[in-house]
């Protein structure tokens, strides 16, 4: 879901610049309620770092034995990963299982993960001034997954008013899930902050291989959904 920014934000005045005024002010305070794209906004991440070539899983740990050092770091990552399990390919590749929104307000709300990536209207609604958390859990199989990233942007009335960027980590392949939880956030509260939300989220990682995208609306409300 692509949006012309420039052409939005020329369009906005008289009446509107207080609204404008009030977006870029909460947008400073939303932040990790939305879920992937890969384009410009990514070039942060980028590094322009040279990662090489690529190994098999067995052959980046039968790498340099001498250097006891990295022996030790490998032997930390890679714990007890069954080489004969995974194979000879050398993509990592990363499943995100489970997204949820966790607030001592409310039960859990557990995000369904639609397969197109575009969840059919309001994927859910916050209420305003609520402090909660995003709690998501992955799958990582065949190699080391390198510099995995969450992405997030939010726009509203076509204007960006928040970008989250969160180094998750170098992880191993392993039958277990990961389970990540971001930082707590509070929720913007006031007549401004309330409406609809467009957002995209992605994970990605130091390659820039994108291993999920979402786009999506949310709502910020008075008051929880009843459920």
């Amino acid at each position: 879901m692509g949006f012309d920014e420039k052409k939005e934000v020329g369009e906005q005045s008289g009446a509107n610049n207080i609204e404008e005024n009030e977006t870029e002010r909460i947008g400073r305070q939303l932040s990790e309620v939305s879920l992937c794209t890969t384009d410009h906004e990514d070039e942060d991440y980028e590094g322009k770092l040279d990662l090489g070539p690529q190994y098999t899983l067995k052959e980046t740990f039968e790498k340099d034995k001498d250097d006891e050092s990295l022996r030790k770091w490998k032997e930390q990552l890679l714990g007890s990963v069954d080489f004969n399990e995974l194979g000879e390919a050398l993509e990592p590749e990363v499943k995100i299982l489970s997204l949820a929104i966790v607030s001592q307000d409310r039960p859990d709300i557990l995000l369904l993960i639609p397969e197109d990536g575009k969840p059919n209207g309001p994927w859910f609604t916050l209420k305003e001034g609520s402090r909660y958390k995003l709690r998501f859990t992955f799958l990582v199989n065949n190699n080391i997954v390198v510099g995995l990233k969450y992405n997030n942007t939010v726009w509203k009335t076509g204007m960006k008013v928040d970008s989250t960027k969160e180094m998750l980590g170098t992880f191993s392949p392993q039958a277990e899930p990961y389970t990540h939880e971001m930082p707590e956030e509070t929720t913007p509260s006031g007549y401004f902050a309330r409406g609809s939300y467009t957002a995209r989220t992605k994970f990605l990682d130091d390659d820039k291989k994108c291993y999920l995208e979402i786009n999506y609306t949310f709502d910020i409300r008075k008051d929880w959904l009843t459920t």
